[in-house]
């Protein structure tokens, strides 16, 4: 796919309006369509500026519109007039015309690109590096400089055009990501890479952005996630606003569920599946869509967020499968009895739904039972929380997938093979539960009908320098949300390994994916893609006795293996609608083949092979790279002095700047701003949050006072509360601020007597009273900070 050319650009200003030279704060290029303006794409750290503050609509005649999205007014300078537009307001710009993103403040001047200009950059582009000067070229360099900054290695891999091969050559394939191309009748067998928004048009090869697989006359649709971003959604997926039933199952808190519901069509139904046991979330990422020609399932590993579909290393599998015929009296095959278990666990509400021109039908787990899906190219692991015993024991986590994998036979090479975990959050884990899933990894057969056998593991995990110099520089860290306490537990060192992706081009795409496999060089025996982090909420861990598995949260998975596939079988929703014959010239018959999975450094010969390769576009080297003696594994918690490719320190330093404190008064009467977390942990749930405090020190009686607390919940995690802040702050404002900068989950309840109160996740109290002081909210002197 063609990247867009900048067909105009925001130029920085100084206070009289003049451009400085050396401005550190970049041009901002803008497309034909909708570019997002805000602290997304500008260094700065002002939170009466939001991360989407002001949305352009450039049009090719040099004329555009603005629509604020911030909370916070924009002015618009046109023709000597100063126009102040509040949250919602739209306006048409023009040429010269200039934008004060806070009000005196933050001067932008509207400058469109001629088209001449465009094709000079556009014909450069490949032919010389971004900061060689020239007229033609210098806005485009100076506005990518910050975005992509890189280190040496990867300068030269993008200045060529080109992936090179790295240290090893037998890690990595010098065409890589370029020369994956997989016909329809494999699609099912294999997943693909999601777009990213700042590499270049190769490292994109074959990869899909959520345009391309929500498409076609969709009648229902069920889209399953943890974070959702409904006006993101809407405006990246715009054909779901004709979609007559949506069903949306998702995993957030009461602050961002009550602007869902206030921002949603009408026609759409949220629901939070219930979560029996305390830190579980819905983590799943999943997608059906009910076509008249029949259903379509994603499973997927990104957010139903902006900055997950557009920055992030993230992955998709995909499959069609037809209505079954009204006379068939199949009882299922394992992919429809695992989704038809797992989809009754989320315990929607029934629903009715017309969808033309099959007819009506009630909307439950059982109305999925009415497609074909013995064609599946993959196995469903998933998790779902509870305790789970006799029969239910190896339904769901890794006794699932030890189940699966103990069914299946593999080539002997895989003996003894070692095992890659590569996720972004890491839970608190021992060494016994390390061995624990371990096996569950390492199960399966021989063709001799011998035991694989263990495997030894390395967990793929960025470091501080991967997550410093990556696309979103430190930002990207609120997307890896591990403790200390988690990364640095000492019998963790021998498993870490580098995330490095130069043959996909994603060496600085933080990766939001998570995969497991078993691998020999660049065979493959089996791979995970998952929604599954490290963590015993999620795979679950064994008790009484190993009869007993406990998990906390919803995961959701496929596994692909080494399935004999029959040639030729293939199926589409939005296609021509019916299957189809598609035999490879090697086969020449419809009978089953041994399929042989693969890397995209393989480097064998496809038709000498007597299995069908299938390559899996696996984003990181195998084998992995260990971690050597300078290497630090990201934690978020940490603080890191060396700035980013921003120029930022982490955590993010909160400058106090004029007018800050009235920017945050009246928010509680203002337009919610446009606020999805980008990061994925747990979000604890409500409890009271001073049942354990003595009376005399809750808090109640010192009204001038603001009173931060931490204390024990279950006498295992630690939790922050905030109580005090005067009426006239939003307290919805104010916690999703702190969740921004700090990587702190939380919630806002109501106590009866101390009215509202903000929990946080963790111990944030530092983090907690620096911020309202620095915001200008209130006084240090006026701030208590209470222990357990």
């Amino acid at each position: 796919m063609t990247t867009a050319s900048p067909i105009g650009f925001l130029v920085p200003l100084n206070r009289n309006l003049d451009e400085e030279e050396k401005s550190s704060v970049p041009k901002i290029p803008l497309s034909r369509g909708i570019t997002y303006v805000g602290r997304d794409c500008i260094p700065l750290t002002d939170k009466r500026l939001s991360r989407r503050h002001l949305a352009v609509n450039a049009f090719g005649d040099g004329s555009a519109d603005i629509v604020v999205e911030g909370t916070n007014p924009v002015v618009l300078r046109s023709q000597d007039e100063r126009k102040k537009l509040l949250s919602g307001e739209k306006w048409k710009i023009q040429t010269g015309d200039v934008i004060e993103l806070i009000p005196g403040h933050y001067f932008f001047k509207y400058v469109p690109v001629t088209n001449n200009t465009v094709e000079k950059l556009q014909g450069s582009r490949e032919k010389r590096p971004l900061n060689e000067e020239s007229s033609e070229g210098k806005d485009l360099a100076l506005s990518r400089k910050r975005m992509q900054k890189v280190p040496e290695e990867e300068a030269v891999l993008r200045n060529s055009n080109d992936v090179l091969g790295g240290n090893n050559g037998s890690n990595t394939s010098s065409e890589g990501i370029r020369q994956f191309q997989i016909s329809k009748d494999k699609l099912p067998s294999t997943f693909r890479l999601l777009r990213v928004k700042e590499l270049p048009e190769w490292a994109n090869t074959n990869a899909v952005s959520i345009s391309d697989v929500i498409q076609g006359d969709v009648l229902l649709a069920i889209l399953s996630n943890y974070m959702v971003d409904i006006d993101w959604l809407l405006a990246a997926c715009p054909i779901l606003k004709r979609v007559p039933n949506v069903l949306v199952v998702h995993g957030e808190g009461d602050g961002t569920l009550e602007y869902m519901k206030r921002s949603k069509p009408s026609n759409w139904i949220l629901h939070k599946p219930p979560l029996p046991i305390s830190y579980g979330t819905h983590h799943s990422k999943a997608m059906f869509l009910v076509y008249p020609r029949g259903l379509r399932v994603i499973i997927h590993t990104a957010n139903l967020i902006y900055v997950d579909w557009n920055n992030k290393t993230q992955s998709l599998w995909m499959q069609d499968f037809p209505w079954k015929d009204q006379n068939s009296t199949s009882n299922g095959c394992g992919f429809e009895n695992d989704l038809i278990d797992y989809l009754g666990a989320l315990k929607w509400p029934e629903f009715n739904a017309n969808l033309p021109p099959i007819g009506s039908f009630s909307i439950n787990p059982y109305f999925f039972k009415k497609f074909d899906y013995s064609s599946a190219g993959v196995r469903l692991i998933a998790s779902v929380p509870g305790y789970h015993s006799g029969s239910s024991l190896r339904k769901w986590g890794h006794m699932k997938l030890r189940t699966v994998l103990q069914e299946c036979t593999f080539e002997k090479q895989f003996e003894k093979s070692p095992l890659v975990y590569q996720f972004s959050s890491l839970g608190s884990l021992d060494e016994k539960w390390m061995a624990e899933l371990a096996s569950s990894m390492s199960a399966g057969m021989t063709e001799d009908k011998s035991p694989l056998g263990p495997g030894k593991p390395l967990i793929i995990w960025p470091s501080v320098e991967d997550v410093r110099c990556s696309l979103e520089g430190y930002a990207a860290g609120n997307a890896i949300p591990s403790p200390l306490k988690n990364v640095e537990k000492e019998f963790l060192r021998k498993y870490w390994a580098k995330w490095k992706a130069s043959h996909t081009g994603r060496c600085r795409a933080m990766p939001h994916i998570k995969t497991f496999t078993r691998y020999n060089g660049q065979n493959l025996a089996w791979l995970l893609l998952t929604s599954s982090n490290l963590s015993k909420a999620a795979w679950g861990a064994l008790q009484k006795n190993n009869s007993q598995l406990m998990i906390r949260s919803y995961e959701l998975g496929v596994l692909f293996l080494p399935f004999s596939r029959k040639h030729g079988c293939t199926f589409s929703c939005t296609d021509d609608g019916h299957i189809s014959e598609n035999k490879s010239p090697a086969s020449g018959s419809s009978e089953a083949k041994k399929v042989k999975l693969v890397t995209l450094a393989w480097k064998g010969n496809q038709n000498e092979e007597c299995r069908e390769v299938i390559k899996l576009p696996v984003p990181y080297e195998l084998p992995p790279r260990p971690y050597s003696s300078g290497d630090v594994p990201w934690s978020w918690d940490r603080r890191y002095i060396e700035k980013d490719v921003y120029g930022q320190v982490w955590p993010r330093q909160v400058k106090l700047f004029e007018g800050s404190f009235a920017g945050l008064i009246s928010l509680a009467n203002s337009r919610q701003p446009n606020f999805m977390s980008d990061f994925d942990v747990q979000i604890p749930s409500p409890f009271d949050p001073f049942a354990e405090a003595k009376a005399e020190d809750s808090g109640a009686g010192t009204k001038e006072y603001v009173h931060i607390r931490v204390q024990q919940r279950n006498g295992r995690k630690s939790l922050t509360t905030v109580q005090g802040l005067k009426k006239e702050f939003s307290y919805n404002k104010i916690l999703k601020d702190l969740k921004k900068e700090f990587c702190c989950n939380g919630t806002v309840v109501q106590d009866p007597e101390l009215g509202q109160v903000i929990q946080l996740q963790g111990d944030q109290r530092k983090n907690v009273s620096t911020f309202l002081v620095q915001a200008g909210i209130v006084k240090k002197e006026h701030i208590k900070i209470h222990g357990f």
